[in-house]
């Protein structure tokens, strides 16, 4: 990776003196602001990741994940980093609101050094394997085949619905990320408007991990309280 530019949105100058030291052992150029009106300022094209605070002395985070989100949908993926979450809020709907907001991971505050290291090494994985556009999708013994829309587990071949296709696509094409109910929700909704309601993802999901095999509980697990996550033990 090329670019080694991280941009913290964070007021604890003892968080941003100690990160700023974590990551430039770990190769990574820092530039760090505690404030939103500076942090709109920012060519956020030119970093890898932002690492964002929720409680800011002039706003919220979500107001700055709000509008990168939104800058994103009008310019190329390559133009908008991933996002990071860091809050010392543990309610989950706060965590939930950032993520379908379009929040990458997040990660509560203390946290420990190696776990924000694996998050952030995890989402900029993601961020690299997203931009090859690869029309086949690997997570263990599953393979997904987006072109030929076949899906095999272990070798041999699943076969599934349109709806149970769309969802196990999702959920591989965000590998190690969580995504929460509504996201899914929002992904279901059919091609003649039909919302798929919160029962219809819960039963989805338990008949992809029934034709996928045992092992699939191993990748496909539950985020209590917010949603699932496809993950690769493997990664």
């Amino acid at each position: 990776m090329k670019n080694r530019r991280i941009l913290l949105i964070e007021d604890d100058e003892t968080i941003v003196y100690g990160l700023t030291e974590l990551l430039a052992d770990e190769g990574f150029e820092t530039v760090s602001t505690g404030c939103l009106r500076e942090a709109f300022k920012m060519e956020t094209g030119g970093f890898c990741l932002v690492l964002l605070d929720l409680g800011l002395p002039d706003g919220e985070g979500f107001d700055f994940l709000k509008w990168l989100c939104q800058k994103r949908e009008k310019e190329k993926e390559s133009l908008t980093p991933p996002v990071i979450i860091l809050t010392a809020r543990e309610e989950e709907a706060g965590v939930i609101k950032g993520l379908d907001m379009g929040a990458d991971d997040y990660v509560t505050k203390p946290f420990k050094a190696g776990i924000l290291l694996s998050r952030i090494r995890a989402v900029l994985r993601r961020q690299e394997k997203f931009s090859e556009a690869e029309d086949t999708l690997f997570c263990g013994n599953i393979v997904l085949d987006k072109r030929k829309t076949t899906v095999t587990a272990g070798g041999e071949k699943v076969e599934l619905t349109a709806g149970e296709f769309r969802l196990l696509a999702y959920l591989m094409e965000n590998k190690n990320r969580t995504l929460t109910r509504n996201a899914l929700l929002s992904r279901l909704w059919d091609d003649e408007g039909d919302y798929v309601n919160d029962n219809t993802l819960t039963v989805t999901v338990g008949r992809l991990r029934e034709k996928l095999g045992e092992q699939s509980r191993r990748f496909l697990k539950t985020v209590r309280g917010i949603g699932y996550q496809m993950e690769d033990c493997g990664d």
